[in-house]
């Protein structure tokens, strides 16, 4: 059997849900939860890393990690997860994925009725056999039959998408309330993650009790998980679980700090604080004697903005996209934070849809729609004829398609161009849509995979060569082809792709709309240290659309790019000379 990055994570963070239930150490539980976690962003396949003796090169692998990726890679098993799972039932992980079911409940469950599926816990809640248990009643046995029940609605986590525009419309809903000094999101999606588990908003206000009040009765609120003076939770129709705190003005910058993570980065603050003499948590700083313990008659340190978090720990503020402990806190330490790309960078927009396939606006309305959102160039990019189901373009209706657009680009005026260009199928026998001559009658060009994702791994790369490789193709569309959440991406040799990538000039796209946001950051930050330059669009089929290019934003800047790497943040001459200059 042959594992992939994503098996050997899913492995590990069982690992670290198993050993949590057996109760060891945290840091021995964090272990294997990071590599987890690192292992599934990693740019490159384990497989290539580990026959070049650079497994412990990755941020979080030593040698005993590296050795459990070996016996994976080399056998499909892992020894050390069988004897665990001989002891704690494997089962008991997605048991602990229900709310209210950590690990010391799902191993009650476990020790004291047997439990080890969510189907048997179920079963028991129903029969009224939890209820008699240590720590659990009618009122608990309720709560894990309603646990189960939400869990059912979810398909996993929620795209960034989805979530995002969510927790906009309820912050906006309670900093309206009075008394409301600031408010934010904060978690994973104040980080840009393509998908959420819960989502996390902080309020400062001196009030809590009308705004507690308000967001547990909101129309959104399927039911109320937790109703308290500064925090509650609640479970919103779309299963969406959110939680609210509300703190002090005088609190607000390590309150958001911390709440906005990542775990991995937040104990890297906490360390630093130690080394100061003081401990970090949520609330303060708090000064330590020599042993690490609080001095409790001393005076805190409250902070309320974030940069006084990072001054009080000797570092400059780091942007929340880079908070995943993969070398920001080094970056920092070195004055070497990049300057990350803001939307307030993006110029143009390279790959759209018009009425000429399968969008919904003419030329002309896309046009306008984008000069009306500060765009100063665009490239009309309809779909190529393979694409039967998107009403593609045959080479006939490509070049009158061409005429068309020459108009609309004399209309705009000298202020604003519109370019053609085409989104073409890269086919499943690896051959382009259309021949050399026909590509080279077009600005720009973009190749794209949309059929036969499923094919091996050799077969889709060879694919994705042939494209890099044509003179003509400019840019490599949603290079991955993934679709969050119902498709996982493609199986591509990356690293091949980078190389070929790299030695032809080739651009590669993180596609902005949230059910794409591919390229993934990891890989955006390793095309950036290639030097192969990207481009962020919203591949929009309407004008609505084109508003989603800050999904792409916020995945270029968690993958460290700056605006000078980016074809779209480029002035048109310059972008021009780029396209001329690699043909």
């Amino acid at each position: 059997m042959s594992l992939t990055n994503r098996d050997i994570a899913q492995i590990f963070e069982n690992i670290a849900d198993m050993l949590q239930i057996k109760g060891e150490v945290i840091h021995r539980v964090l272990a294997y939860r990071r590599a987890g976690e690192v292992i599934r962003e990693l740019p490159r396949d384990l497989r290539a890393l580990a026959e070049e003796g650079a497994l412990t090169t990755i941020d979080g692998i030593g040698d005993t990690l590296a050795a459990k990726i070996v016996e994976l890679l080399e056998t499909g098993k892992l020894a050390f997860y069988e004897r665990l799972a001989a002891e704690i039932p494997p089962g008991l992980v997605e048991v602990m994925r229900i709310d209210g079911v950590g690990p010391k409940k799902a191993k009650l469950f476990w020790e004291r009725l047997g439990i080890t599926t969510i189907a048997e816990l179920e079963a028991a809640a129903r029969a009224s056999k939890l209820r008699d248990l240590p720590g659990m009643g009618a009122k608990s046995e309720q709560k894990i039959i309603e646990g189960i029940e939400a869990l059912a609605r979810r398909t996993g986590r929620v795209p960034l998408g989805t979530a995002l525009p969510t927790a906009q419309a309820i912050l906006e809903r309670l900093t309206a309330m009075p008394g409301v000094v600031e408010g934010a999101i904060a978690g994973s999606i104040r980080r840009g993650r393509p998908t959420i588990g819960d989502v996390d908003l902080l309020i400062a206000s001196e009030d809590a009790a009308p705004i507690m009040q308000t967001f547990v009765t909101l129309e959104q609120v399927a039911r109320v998980l937790g109703h308290g003076p500064t925090k509650s939770s609640v479970e919103l129709h779309n299963g969406l679980q959110v939680d609210l705190r509300v703190l002090s003005e005088a609190r607000w910058g390590t309150a958001l700090s911390y709440f906005t993570g990542s775990q991995a980065h937040n104990i890297r603050l906490r360390e630093l604080a130690l080394k100061r003499g003081l401990s970090l948590n949520e609330h303060a700083f708090s000064p330590v004697d020599a042993a690490g313990t609080i001095i409790e008659d001393a005076p805190k340190i409250l902070c309320a903005t974030e940069e006084e978090v990072y001054a009080t720990v000797g570092l400059p503020w780091i942007p929340p996209e880079l908070r995943e402990d993969s070398g920001e806190i080094e970056a920092a330490q070195a004055g070497a934070l990049p300057a990350l790309i803001t939307l307030a960078d993006i110029q143009a927009d390279l790959h759209m849809h018009t009425t000429w396939s399968d969008g919904t606006l003419s030329i002309r309305d896309m046009a306008e729609a984008a000069r009306a959102r500060g765009r100063r160039y665009i490239v009309i990019t309809d779909h190529s004829h393979y694409s039967t189901i998107a009403n593609g373009l045959s080479v006939e209706r490509l070049l009158q398609q061409q005429e068309e657009i020459r108009r609309v680009d004399a209309d705009m005026g000298p202020d604003f161009r519109v370019f053609h260009g085409v989104e073409m199928d890269i086919r499943s026998d690896g051959t382009l849509d259309y021949p050399d001559e026909v590509l080279a009658q077009l600005d720009f060009v973009i190749a794209s995979l949309h059929f036969s994702l499923r094919q091996e791994r050799s077969v889709i790369t060879q694919r994705v060569l042939n494209a890099i490789c044509n003179p003509h193709v400019d840019l490599i569309g949603h290079p991955r082809g993934q679709y969050i959440p119902d498709r996982e991406p493609a199986d591509l040799d990356m690293d091949a792709i980078f190389a070929a990538a790299r030695e032809h000039g080739t651009a590669l796209e993180i596609n902005a709309n949230p059910r794409r946001l591919d390229l993934e950051a990891q890989y955006a930050r390793r095309a950036v240290h290639l030097g192969i330059p990207l481009a962020i669009n919203t591949d929009a089929h309407s004008a609505e659309q084109m508003d989603l290019m800050h999904f792409g934003v916020l995945t270029a800047r968690r993958g460290w790019v700056t605006a000078a790497s980016v074809l779209n943040a480029w002035p048109v001459d310059r972008f021009l000379n780029w396209v001329r200059s690699r043909r």
